[in-house]
């Protein structure tokens, strides 16, 4: 019978307390490495909106910051909360770090790039996948050519494709993935739902992840706070449900209230009220 996984700290409690410590870059690396298809390393961690510790802080975003090899900015955001605006939201934060690290005298040749990676636990938006990548391009209205950097450019730039000085931005929809792990970032994917590490698991991170997040290891301190932070995520689901959902239950029964008194002040039969509000007919005689 194999041996069930070890119970782990949260990624987003880790970033939060514990991947902000160099000796534990490795974590990131791992991750940011599956993700972007290339080898990441991390120079440093960046002060972020989250780094600051605010009493208002009602633990529903949490946020990491940090450079790489490359002197790229990586923003990884992780979001509880229900946003319909969450894609303005997202290009705010790139547009806020595009202006925060060029100094006035700089052409913009020196405008950083940006890497945006969002992990979302809330449903959002509507499709197949549970990764999404977003990229700009110009392409041609009329014969449908993509505009591409001629050879100045591309050396001025230090870059090939246009793409590449514009903003990237991910979206990993956690409550879409199935479980089942395919490949190395899926692995990721599948301990970022289920903070479990199955066995063997060989995506880059996860090995030290195992380390340094186990939830044994940790002293009576930091597992408190630990559990203090996911109570706080259950208590802001059960706020939603009783003001969200709750609410628009009984917005469509006032509706249906409203719809029934109109159609019974034009008399109509109250069996084709019924038929039309799936209102009761006790309830439409008290209309």
């Amino acid at each position: 019978m194999a041996n069930k996984p070890r119970k782990l700290i949260s990624f987003d409690w880790a970033i939060k307390k514990i991947l902000r410590s160099k000796a534990n870059f490795e974590v990131l690396e791992g991750f940011l490495s599956e993700l972007l298809f290339e080898d990441i390393k991390i120079i440093e961690v960046l002060e972020s909106e989250s780094n600051k510790q605010l009493k208002e802080d009602k633990f529903n975003r949490v946020d990491i910051k940090v450079k790489n090899s490359k002197d790229e900015i990586v923003l990884i955001e992780i979001q509880y909360d229900r946003e319909l605006d969450y894609l303005q939201r997202m290009l705010y934060a790139t547009a806020k770090i595009l202006v925060e690290h060029i100094k006035e005298s700089e052409a913009y040749s020196q405008i950083v790039k940006v890497i945006s990676i969002n992990i979302l636990y809330f449903n959002f938006g509507e499709g197949d996948d549970y990764i999404y990548k977003g990229t700009t391009s110009f392409v041609g209205l009329h014969n449908h050519s993509k505009l591409k950097l001629n050879p100045n450019q591309a050396k001025l730039y230090k870059i090939s494709e246009v793409e590449a000085i514009y903003p990237e931005y991910y979206l990993i929809r956690v409550n879409n993935f199935n479980d089942i792990a395919k490949d190395t970032l899926d692995q990721w994917v599948y301990f970022l739902k289920n903070e479990e590490i199955q066995e063997g698991f060989k995506a880059k991170g996860l090995e030290k992840a195992k380390e340094v997040l186990d939830y044994l290891k940790c002293s009576d301190e930091e597992r408190q706070a630990f559990e203090d932070y996911k109570e706080s995520l259950h208590y802001q689901a059960s706020m939603y449900e009783s003001t969200y959902v709750v609410g628009k239950i009984e917005g469509k029964i006032e509706g249906k209230k409203e719809v029934a008194k109109a159609l019974k002040e034009q008399q109509v039969s109250v069996d084709v009220i019924v038929a039309a509000t799936g209102l009761t007919i006790q309830e439409i005689e008290l209309l």
